[in-house]
């Protein structure tokens, strides 16, 4: 596996994602449906959740199976601007304080009305969670399988802690009811699109700012980190500082990506913190190709695409489908599908190939 691929796909797919930007931005007159620009800002979503597991586990070779926590992170905290915003609007408080007869919002839900500032509370609340199990867990010299199970158990902790109707985040039902977004009604056809576009160019942001990264000095020792740690520690290098920051971006890149996806859903609830999400994620970057910026995010977009479509035409197959998917990766192409670009059609071995690939023997 190479550290980075050939500029030319990465240009390719940089410039389809802009050109998506530029189609949803003028779709009105286009004709494309709400639903169908809802559908490309949810996959757009996927796809920097996708790149984010991709900087740490493709390019420093630590699987996290626990990057769901972050995401749901990012959902959470939007949620409850979305949420406190409605409810000033409508006059309505959230049906969890109903049901919890609740008058007052928790003290943790001041300033949820203002996004900057719950912008700023996802960085804080995601640095620290990642910042302290990071350092815990690299100084610790935790890694390979154990390392993956430990944020498995981290992420599961947290889904059962949010299933508790008390905690203030609405429970096992959630919190939805999504009015209004910077005044306007959340589900017309403007801002759906608005939003849809908004998440197209965050991806293409985040996909081009990993690329500069992985470009840089920087990007040069994650490769090292990954390939030999061990030397790369022999030589001088503090490794520790270097995993526990690509950790942390990673997390907050992960943030970032729930932000742009429970707007978008309407509703966020404790599933979202299901280990099977975390191992979806895994999937989606095995299957495109980790270590590949292009195939993280070509993986995520075909993967949830083609899940879209069977929840709605079978939704009973789609299991059985994603294993199969899992095992073709694993026996066939372990590399994704960026193995696919490297298949060439094996044909006899004519005089004129013979004397081209041989040229010693004329």
């Amino acid at each position: 596996m190479k550290p980075l691929a050939s500029d030319r796909p990465f240009q390719i797919l940089l410039g389809v994602v802009l050109a998506v930007a530029v189609l949803l931005a003028v779709s009105v007159p286009l004709g494309i449906s709400a639903y169908l620009a809802n559908a490309v800002g949810q996959l757009a979503a996927f796809a920097v959740l996708a790149l984010a597991l991709d900087l740490i586990w493709g390019y420093l070779g630590i699987l996290s199976l626990g990057h769901g926590l972050f995401f749901a992170i990012g959902g959470y905290v939007v949620a409850m601007h979305l949420l406190k915003h409605s409810s000033e609007v409508t006059g309505r408080v959230p049906d969890f304080m109903q049901f919890m007869g609740w008058s007052n919002y928790p003290f943790y839900w001041a300033g949820a009305r203002f996004l900057p500032v719950r912008g700023l509370v996802a960085a804080v609340v995601t640095l620290l969670i990642s910042g302290v199990f990071g350092y815990v867990s690299f100084r610790s010299r935790v890694g390979g399988v154990y390392f993956s199970i430990i944020t498995q158990a981290l992420v599961y902790v947290a889904m059962l802690l949010m299933f508790r109707n008390d905690t203030g985040f609405g429970g096992n039902n959630g919190m939805t009811g999504f009015s209004v977004l910077f005044g306007w009604p959340i589900g017309s056809s403007g801002v759906v699109i608005a939003m849809a576009v908004v998440s197209v160019l965050v991806l293409a942001l985040v996909l081009l700012g990993c690329r500069l990264l992985l470009g840089s000095s920087f990007g040069v020792l994650m490769i090292a980190a990954r390939d030999d740690e061990v030397r790369l520690r022999t030589l001088g290098y503090e490794t520790l500082r270097l995993k526990l920051d690509v950790w942390c971006l990673s997390a907050l890149i992960a943030a970032l990506a729930g932000m742009l996806y429970v707007p978008q859903v309407g509703i966020i609830n404790p599933r979202l913190l299901s280990p099977e999400l975390s191992l979806e994620i895994a999937v989606w970057v095995a299957i495109g190709g980790r270590g590949y910026l292009t195939g993280a995010v070509i993986g995520a977009v075909l993967v949830n695409a083609l899940k879209f479509w069977l929840s709605a035409a079978a939704p009973e197959l789609w299991p059985f489908i994603l294993s199969g998917l899992i095992v073709l990766v694993v026996l066939v192409f372990p590399n994704g599908l960026v193995d696919l670009a490297k298949w060439k059609l094996t044909r006899p071995m004519g005089v004129k190939r013979l004397a081209s690939e041989a040229p010693e023997l004329r």
